[in-house]
């Protein structure tokens, strides 16, 4: 597997190289060099109400398949630890519920609601057990309203993925905003990865794939903002569509935004509207094979209501038309890598930056 260069001045930058996109080799790695170091949001705290609540996960099924349960325990406290008994391996939690304490139901071993190892029958004549390893490994989590992130060795800390656009979106009420799971689906995309993620990046392609879409945003104002580990895309509204009601404080106030679009590395996407928010979480399942879940937070009903649902759905219709399409051409013996616009990829020019950062450690 070669090393992965992006030369640094997108002026004079070739993308990344055909094969990232179609060898298993490259793909089998990524997982490891970069979505285990990757924050994930994994919960709704919605989710975790009751003390006592248990809410079992899978980080990336099918492709990480790393079992993770959280918990609440009587101190209001969110834990987020391994999902896999210390004793012999077995899964802890099948279904979200409701308990005392977490029991495994192979051998009876039990543990406290923040992981901590409690009680293991037939075990008296263990030498120098309980050990620190008997208790359930912690996993690194972290809280942005009502969401929840973990990572299972975080090569940063959250606030260095999402610091920014809680501080620039700190006037959205996400606490009101309600999960509409009526509009919320999964999509199966023909496409590696991060060629969902790289057409996501950049807005050069709405003239020509997303005519609705470009009827509502001033393509000539629209603009990419890069930080360390995510971008923002800011859609501005032509004249007479719906935008957020921005305060003074606000370095956007006296701006018609239409969408905030975030996204964080390496597969999370923020979709800010005034009506709410479209979470897309990039699922890789090959290297060829995505999953997309679409995940939809409805703040204004009324303006959700004046057909966002097939926009979105539309949006997403068309983008999946041209990246399984791209897939299919990035296979042909004659094309190996291409250039960037300076000017209207920036976006993707950075994610590719930071996917040869992580694949070359």
């Amino acid at each position: 597997m070669n090393r992965l260069f992006v030369e640094a001045d997108i002026r004079k930058a070739s993308t990344l190289p055909a094969e990232f996109y179609t060898s298993g080799e490259y793909f089998k790695a990524s997982a490891d060099k970069i979505f285990v170091p990757a924050w994930h949001l994994l919960a709704d705290t919605d989710e975790l109400r009751q003390t006592g609540s248990l809410l079992p996960k899978t980080l990336l099924p099918g492709f990480l398949d790393e079992p993770i349960l959280f918990s609440r325990d009587k101190g209001n406290r969110i834990h987020c630890l391994s999902n896999v008994c210390t004793h012999r391996g077995n899964l802890l939690a099948e279904h979200a519920c409701t308990d005392t304490q977490i029991r495994c139901k192979y051998h009876g071993r039990r543990f406290e609601l923040s992981g901590k190892f409690k009680h293991m029958p037939e075990f008296e004549d263990a030498a120098e057990f309980p050990s620190e390893k008997d208790h359930l490994p912690v996993i690194p989590h972290g809280e942005w309203g009502r969401f929840l992130f973990a990572s299972i060795a975080p090569s940063a800390a959250l606030d260095d993925m999402i610091g920014e656009m809680k501080r620039r979106l700190f006037f959205l009420p996400l606490a009101e905003f309600k999960l509409a799971p009526e509009h919320s689906r999964d999509y199966l995309v023909r496409c590696n990865w991060a060629l969902y993620c790289e057409n996501y990046l950049e807005g050069f392609h709405i003239p020509f794939i997303h005519e609705s879409l470009h009827a509502v945003l001033d393509y000539n104002s629209y603009s990419t903002e890069l930080y360390r580990y995510s971008s923002l895309q800011l859609g501005l509204a032509r004249g007479g569509q719906p935008v957020f009601n921005i305060p003074k404080e606000s370095p956007d106030h006296g701006k018609e935004v239409a969408a905030y679009y975030y996204w964080i590395f390496p597969n999370m996407m923020f979709n800010f509207y005034p009506w709410g928010l479209s979470l897309n979480i990039v699922k890789p399942m090959g290297p060829s094979l995505t999953k997309v879940s679409f995940i939809t937070y409805i703040y204004d009903p009324a303006l959700f209501a004046q057909g966002a649902a097939d926009m979105l759905d539309k949006v997403e219709r068309e983008d999946e038309a041209v990246v399984e399409n791209v897939q299919r051409g990035i296979r042909s013996r004659l094309y190996h890598n291409g250039r960037y616009s300076p000017s209207r990829e920036t976006g993707t020019h950075h994610f590719h930056r930071l996917i040869a950062e992580f694949m070359n450690k």
